[in-house]
């Protein structure tokens, strides 16, 4: 938008400069001429005037001399011709078109002594003429040459001026441009980086009211605006957060009471009864337990979109940590619970040593999280935790070869509380993968659902290579280590 208006305005600016500098040239151009025609008009009249008084008394001498004298000054021919003889001086030939055409102009008695603009990039004289004697008879004509050449030189002098002035004046034009512009659409700039940060986040920085009254008028309403949007999606979070908290204190205490009612009433007929309402309270606990790890993960994406929006590092990602650490680790902790399933883990780690800047502790909860859902989800299937380098960046997978999810499921597994019709007999909340796709986003990262090969399920935790972090060739002598 900038670069439009500046545009706009350097073009206006322009024919404005463009429009005054051809009306001083054009000015420049006929006083340099009436001067001109003024001067050479002035010396026609008195070399006529002394044609004429010499016609009287015929002596021609001092005419000759004066025209001679003139000629030598000014570098141009002059013309005097009586009815008996002709006068010249200078190099200007009677021969010459136009100065045939002046004499016959005179010879009837008519005055020619209009000089065409001057024009500075031309050459060549021009000629003005005069018929001199009574009223009643024409005694001769007078042709003057006028060499028009130092007048151009000025007038070229002062076309430089008007040229360099003009470019002062543009270059100060545009300057003054590139500030108002950049006055008017700072403003305007600000509040749509903030419109963006307070889509991604429900949150923004209060604006700077400046730039012109009504666009500090709209900063100021749009901050308030702002204010009461960020407010009213801060109580909501928290309002999750603290019903999800508050409620696991009476949830703790009927769970306590259920256990003491269970074991009064184990021998009894009541005790399926009690192990189905505590079956139903572990479920409550899970739920509320995913509601907070929800709640916790939307906030840290949130903070990391606002930052990628304003252009900010974030403080936990300054660390490197290396993620096979981190994949080793959570495979050894699923060892258990995948024997128990029938299922087998295997671990595929690159040799070159690789750094991730991510949260080690949100990456162990995702890698963790879709290790326990491959388990419970794909019973003795076969399980394989990765890292995998790519051109463009670095990529955790957790691939089972189970029955997977079709096209649609995939799409839809990654909204809150969704559970496959398939796995309606499990346990389970239905956050799991929005949990782990909530952290990745914080992390810089993406979470990536695709079909395995030729069955199963992928989930893929992709992190794009960061300029700022630049990844190093193992074979050009360094260390060899990767960071995306």
């Amino acid at each position: 938008m900038r670069l439009r208006v500046l545009g706009v305005l350097s073009l206006l600016s322009l024919l404005m400069v463009i429009g005054v500098s051809y009306a001083l040239v054009t000015s420049a151009s006929r006083e340099l001429t009436q001067e001109l025609q003024i001067n050479r008009v002035s010396s026609l009249n008195r070399f006529a005037q002394l044609a004429s008084d010499t016609a009287l008394d015929d002596d021609f001498t001092k005419l000759q001399r004066e025209m001679d004298r003139y000629s030598e000054l000014y570098d141009e021919g002059i013309i005097i011709r009586l009815q008996d003889r002709m006068l010249r001086s200078g190099a200007l030939d009677e021969d010459r078109l136009d100065v045939r055409n002046a004499v016959s102009s005179a010879s009837l008695n008519l005055t020619d002594t209009t000089l065409p603009p001057l024009l500075p990039f031309e050459s060549g004289s021009d000629v003005i003429s005069r018929s001199f004697g009574s009223a009643n008879q024409v005694l001769g004509e007078a042709v003057l040459e006028v060499n028009q050449d130092a007048a151009r030189q000025k007038l070229r002098e002062r076309w430089l001026a008007v040229g360099l002035g003009a470019a002062a004046l543009e270059a100060v034009l545009l300057l003054l441009a590139s500030r108002v512009t950049g006055w008017v659409l700072r403003p305007i700039h600000r509040l749509n980086t903030a419109v963006r940060e307070l889509a991604a986040t429900g949150k923004t920085s209060q604006l700077p009211e400046d730039g012109p009254p009504e666009l500090r008028e709209l900063s100021h309403s749009f901050t308030t605006m702002a204010e009461t949007v960020t407010e009213s999606i801060e109580s909501q979070r928290q309002l999750i957060a603290d019903t999800s908290h508050q409620l696991r204190n009476p949830v703790g205490a009927l769970r306590l009471r259920i256990d003491l009612l269970e074991l009064d009433l184990r021998n009894s007929k009541e005790g399926a009864a009690v192990t189905g309402v505590v079956d139903e309270l572990e479920r409550v606990e899970e739920i509320l337990d995913g509601v907070l790890k929800l709640a916790a993960a939307e906030h840290r994406a949130s903070e990391g979109v606002a930052r990628n929006t304003i252009g900010q590092a974030a403080p936990h990602l300054e660390a490197l940590i290396d993620p096979c650490v981190v994949l080793r680790e959570e495979v050894e902790r699923a060892g258990h619970a995948a024997r128990l399933a029938g299922c087998r883990l295997v671990l595929d780690t690159p040799e070159t040593s690789v750094e991730l800047k991510c949260n080690a502790t949100e990456l162990a909860e995702m890698v963790g999280e879709l290790l326990n859902n491959a388990i419970k989800y794909a019973p003795g299937a076969l399980i394989t935790a990765r890292v995998r380098l790519l051109p463009r960046g670095l990529v955790i997978e957790i691939a089972d070869d189970g029955p997977g999810l079709s096209e649609d499921e995939r799409t839809a597994s990654l909204g809150r509380f969704w559970r496959s019709p398939r796995h309606r007999h499990l346990r389970g909340n239905g956050l799991g993968m929005t949990i782990v796709s909530r952290l990745a986003g914080a992390n810089g990262g993406s979470l990536r659902l695709s079909q395995g090969d030729p069955r199963g399920l992928v989930a893929s935790l992709e992190f794009p290579w960061r300029l700022e972090f630049p990844r190093t060739d193992p074979l050009d002598g360094s260390d060899g280590r990767v960071s995306p």
